[in-house]
């Protein structure tokens, strides 16, 4: 599996476990309030709809505490995957960067801002800034 796979895998398998929750909870309560519920999940990848990935991530432990809208380290740890120089260069291959990877610090900036892309173009709703 490839690391792009398991970053879109690790974000919005975390929304469909919210999207099945909530349709667990909508399917306990009484008729009256089911109609309201399922409004409230349809923001929340019903349907194959956007994800809020901000809100997503936002959410994790320790998200607080990392910078991981910015920086592609605090991303991967956010995320419980492998944040090594050797896997971000891996990353990088993958996703056809073609500048030196010996310039980490470059690739980084790179890599934040072609996996956010990756996550906007695949159903993850994402603030302008960050696409």
């Amino acid at each position: 599996m490839s690391i792009l796979s398991t970053i879109k895998d690790k974000i919005f398998g975390i929304a469909s476990a919210a999207t099945a929750h909530n349709s667990s909870q909508a399917s306990q309560q009484s008729p009256q309030n089911s109609a309201t519920s399922s409004t409230s999940t349809q923001g929340q990848n019903s349907g194959g709809g956007p994800v809020d990935v901000m809100a997503l991530l936002a959410s994790k432990p320790n998200a607080s505490s990392l910078n991981w809208r910015e920086s592609i380290v605090d991303l991967l740890k956010l995320l419980g995957m492998d944040s090594s120089l050797d896997a971000r260069k891996n990353l990088a291959k993958e996703l056809g960067y073609t500048e030196s990877t010996e310039d980490s610090a470059a690739m980084n900036n790179w890599l934040i801002k072609a996996v956010m892309k990756k996550l906007s173009e695949n159903s993850g709703h994402m603030p302008e800034n960050l696409k």
